[in-house]
């Protein structure tokens, strides 16, 4: 018989367990994306990019055709990663550059989470390649966007029956902290919120300055 315990479950994530990869987050690409508001698209691109940085989660940001053709990377995925090395290519599966998988390798991570544009194209391409050599694989969705709402949902559809694990750009932000006891990264996962987080960071901006709230008080005083 099944017995409780209170311990995470082992599919949940956390900082260091994994290797986020943020892929063509451009202009060019987002000029066609049609099943996510832009403007909504970036703010989930910049809570993933921000939750990464500040929890130190491996990244791999990289790029196609950037001086040619799809322009550059979005500054809210690249400032908060300042000097990093980001991988331009010319394949539309970046698992098939094989810098990827050089950088994969060296981190040396068997669980990856990806996000980017376009959903059927440049996340389709490396998760089922992913998949295929035995690594675990996530999907940010709202992350994530397409020409039209069917080729971003077919897309997740394809993914999620062959083994894709699906989720959310605040959900990867909360699953990280995951406990408000763990002080040293509240504030900054509160600011994240606070700034990307739509309605609930709103609410968290509220709760701070009408009453002096805090998600971890009941933890901090039971200390």
């Amino acid at each position: 018989m099944a017995k409780a315990a209170p311990t995470p479950g082992k599919t949940l994530l956390s900082p260091h367990d994994h290797t986020l990869i943020m892929i063509d987050h451009q202009s060019q690409m987002s000029f066609a994306t049609k099943s996510i508001d832009p403007t909504i698209l970036r703010n989930n691109a910049a809570l993933v990019a921000e939750a990464a940085a500040g929890f130190g989660v491996s990244t791999i940001l990289t790029t196609v055709a950037e001086k040619s053709f799809s322009g550059p990377i979005f500054d809210e995925v690249k400032g908060p990663f300042p000097g990093a090395d980001i991988i331009d290519r010319t394949s539309m599966n970046t698992w098939e550059d094989p810098r990827i998988a050089e950088r994969v390798n060296q981190i040396g991570k068997s669980r990856l989470v990806f996000a980017g544009l376009w959903t059927s194209v440049c996340i389709v391409g490396p998760t089922l390649s992913a998949l295929d050599q035995g690594f675990e694989v996530y999907v940010i969705a709202d992350a994530c966007g397409d020409v039209s709402d069917e080729a971003h949902e077919r897309a997740m559809d394809r993914m999620v029956q062959m083994g894709v694990r699906p989720m959310t750009a605040l959900q990867y932000l909360l699953e990280l902290q995951r406990d408000w006891a763990r002080t040293e990264t509240y504030e900054m996962t509160t600011g994240i919120a606070k700034r990307h987080g739509g309605g609930y960071g709103i609410g968290i901006i509220y709760a701070k300055t009408m009453f002096g709230a805090s998600e971890g008080a009941h933890a901090q005083a039971a200390e």
